[in-house]
């Protein structure tokens, strides 16, 4: 396929600067002597609504024409995303409505009302919450957002991993969680175009590995259940994003829920800062693969912070 090219990446940090915040990076020395690497996290869970997903969502509504804002928008999510579409359509001045399923984590659900979004709920699957947003566009004119699979959203995702490679110069690798794959396309894509070079490897729950079996068998695999800590990522590729991905991302790290665990703790204790488990992933592969990564140059992709603190807490 025909890639987005640099100006294009450009032009859409440029549309969403006033909106989003320019995220730091932070190191770990502690980690680098643990691990033997050179790691610099890109602290997505300081970005406004808590999460790389605002640069997506901004970029959507910010391309959308006047007619189209009028009508409002909706989307579905299991939390980021929806937070997002919530926070930009009220810098907009616009409504949005938001499918999400039941089992969303409560600190995600109370984040989307403050917004001042409508939240309907649906079942825990993917299929209920597009049946449900099918449903509701049957009688409105809402332009739809997908949370990953739209190319205004992968560009706006694009703008995370533009930063860091122009804040960290000669980075050999960007690792970043693996859902939906509007991230890990929006990395790679920025990547390749300002970072020529640098690998991207995604990193993906082994209870939810569609992404890791989609690339082996070169079509959209699914999931027959939704069992990981890391709610984020219990959703699947879609058409738009999964041709970015074959072409562009390196390979898929795996890892283990308690792996996932270590990873997110330790970053809570040791570099006192929050991240929701969606973003341990990331951290958790350099502790696995830190063989093969040895002495690497590494940005990692710190896509959140919206943990559920009360919930979490709660789980050795």
């Amino acid at each position: 396929m025909s890639l987005p090219d640099k100006s294009r990446l450009a032009d859409a940090a440029a549309l969403i600067n006033r909106f989003i915040h320019r995220t730091t990076v932070m190191s770990a020395n502690s980690f680098n002597k643990t691990y033997g690497v050179q790691a610099f996290f890109k602290c997505e869970n300081f970005q406004r609504m808590g999460a790389f997903k605002m640069r997506g969502a901004s970029h959507a509504i910010a391309s959308l024409t006047e007619e189209q804002r009028r009508a409002g928008v909706v989307t579905h999510s299991s939390g980021n995303f929806a937070q997002a579409v919530a926070l930009a359509a009220k810098l907009h001045g616009i409504r949005a409505t938001v499918v999400m399923p039941d089992n969303a984590p409560v600190v995600k659900t109370e984040a989307v009302r403050g917004y001042g979004a409508e939240i309907i709920f649906s079942g825990p699957s993917p299929q209920s919450r597009e049946e449900k947003v099918a449903a509701i566009m049957t009688n409105s004119d809402m332009p739809f957002i997908h949370p990953s699979n739209d190319l205004m959203v992968i560009l706006g995702n694009s703008t995370a991993t533009k930063e860091l490679v122009e804040d960290i110069p000669d980075l050999e690798v960007v690792i970043a969680p693996v859902g939906g794959g509007g991230l890990i396309a929006g990395t790679a894509l920025a990547a390749h175009a300002f970072g020529p070079g640098i690998e991207v490897w995604g990193a993906e729950p082994e209870n939810v590995d569609d992404a890791y079996r989609s690339l082996k068998s070169g079509q959209i695999e699914y999931n027959t259940s939704a069992d990981t800590i890391a709610d984020g990522l219990r959703t699947h590729l879609g058409d738009i994003n999964f041709p970015i991905i074959r072409q562009l991302v390196s390979g898929i790290f795996l890892v283990s829920e308690a792996e996932i665990l270590d990873a997110m703790w330790w970053v809570w204790q040791r570099m006192k800062i929050i991240i929701e488990p969606s973003s341990a992933v990331a951290v958790a592969a350099v502790v696995r693969y830190r063989q093969q990564l040895a002495g690497k140059r590494i940005g990692i992709i710190l896509s959140g912070g919206n943990a559920d603190i009360r919930h979490l807490a709660t789980i050795s």
